[in-house]
């Protein structure tokens, strides 16, 4: 499986399956599953606690550490795809939709190169 080959359904039906073999649809709400998304995410920025940004770039070059990385992206894209599925909402159209907002919210001319918000644009 790669990007380049593998589908959005085809990621939600993997999940599903690991899932349903492990009869866990049971615990798995939306309230649980954002929460969980949360924890991963709290995970994931831990490998980076106290890094300026250079640093945080080089965490990548030990192998051990990219490992550790790649595991927590994957933890919260895996609760993602699973909220997602169990809430009926389409990744690909959602994402679509939220790029449409955010390209209205920060138009090229006045927010490329910077970091403001749109509310001070």
């Amino acid at each position: 499986m790669s990007d380049q080959t593998t589908t959005i359904a085809q990621i939600k039906d993997n999940i599903r399956s690991f899932v349903e073999e492990r009869d866990w649809q049971q615990f798995h709400s939306p309230k649980n599953l954002s929460m969980a998304i949360a924890a991963e995410a709290a995970e994931l920025m831990e490998h980076f606690l106290w890094d300026d940004a250079d640093q945080s770039r080089k965490r990548f070059s030990d192998p051990q550490k990219a490992i550790e990385i790649r595991q927590e992206i994957a933890d919260i894209l895996i609760y993602t795809f699973e909220f997602a599925d169990e809430a009926g909402i389409d990744l690909t159209e959602a994402i679509a939709q939220k790029l449409e907002k955010n390209a209205q919210n920060y138009p090229v001319n006045k927010s490329r190169g910077n970091c403001l918000k749109y509310t001070e644009l």
